[in-house]
């Protein structure tokens, strides 16, 4: 490919990233506040994006769907529900079929559109995951982060060590694993990440840092083509009040405890809320710039097929 490429991706979900739960209340914030600022943002540099939508706040919100059609976005599945205890890397292959499908329907029902991107919600998915994918019609996966390195801090550290060894570049992944190249029908587009994930979060809490992996991640792209895949969430630019003083524990693990709730909830807490907006544009502007090509997931599969065939 000749052409830089960029990705930039939209987890849409109801987790209160204040409150560290999943919370109606917050869905709604992200349906008045949260994505309009977003397509706001997107509409003043004509970008096209991926929103991977939970079934669940399709189901609870069905215009936080709707709202991006008219904008040319493209609506991928994150799952139907948000919930650690179902995330996919304890879910059965049976099961993950299950959540693939009825997500599927509720998305293609409201956007009356063709559903075929996936993220797993946390990003957590087995080796069940790709032939669970190519069951239920999708052909696109982004649940890999290649050569991450914060995993620990994180639910499903077992499986994410994975990344460490994933090609940096999209690939077909294998059939029985997508952390390894294959021949199966699913295209891997690795979010971006180089020992410092390249997202939303790590760039409200850390932004010279977040910004300096960017910058070089540019430079690999100068190099490889590998494309940037930025990963955001319109619940960070919501401004919500704490409601619950103690935090929620989501693990039986001590170490998980206090690594994936305790540490992880005080940091994700900097830069939260409207004020996060600037930041990410920065750099969206710097990929403007240069002259990167925004587009969406499907787009980029097409564009990666062409120059295959």
């Amino acid at each position: 490919m000749k052409t830089n490429f960029c990705l930039l991706t939209n987890d849409v979900e109801t987790t209160s990233i204040v409150n560290h739960r999943l919370c109606d209340k917050t869905g709604e914030k992200v349906l008045k506040e949260g994505m309009p600022a977003l397509l706001e943002l997107y509409e003043r540099f004509n970008i096209r994006a991926t929103f991977f939508f939970t079934g669940y706040i399709a189901e609870k919100f069905p215009e936080v769907v709707r709202m991006i059609i008219p904008f040319g976005h493209e609506v991928g599945s994150h799952g139907y529900s948000h919930k650690p205890d179902l995330a996919f890397d304890v879910l059965t292959y049976e099961e993950q079929v299950e959540h693939l499908l009825k997500s599927k329907k509720i998305l293609e029902d409201i956007s009356g559109t063709k559903v075929q991107s996936f993220r797993a919600p946390a990003a957590r998915v087995n080796k069940d995951t790709p032939r669970a994918l190519a069951k239920t019609g999708f052909v696109i996966d982004s649940s890999v982060a290649s050569q991450r390195f914060d995993m620990f801090l994180s639910f499903g550290s077992k499986q994410k060590l994975n990344w460490l060894t994933a090609p940096r570049l999209p690939y077909f992944t294998n059939h029985n694993n997508l952390w390894k190249k294959g021949n199966s029908e699913i295209l891997e587009i690795p979010i971006s990440a180089l020992l410092f994930p390249y997202i939303g979060t790590t760039l409200r809490i850390f932004p010279l840092i977040t910004r300096f992996t960017g910058r070089v991640l540019y430079s690999e792209t100068l190099i490889n083509k590998k494309p940037i895949v930025f990963l955001t969430h319109p619940n960070e630019f919501i401004n919500e009040e704490m409601e619950i003083k103690k935090v929620e524990r989501r693990s039986q693990n001590f170490v998980s405890y206090i690594l994936g709730d305790i540490i992880r909830h005080k940091l994700k807490l900097k830069n939260l809320g409207s004020g996060a907006i600037p930041i990410f544009e920065r750099e969206i502007e710097f990929f403007y710039k240069k002259n990167f090509k925004f587009v969406t997931c499907t787009e980029y599969y097409n564009e990666f097929i062409n120059l295959k065939s």
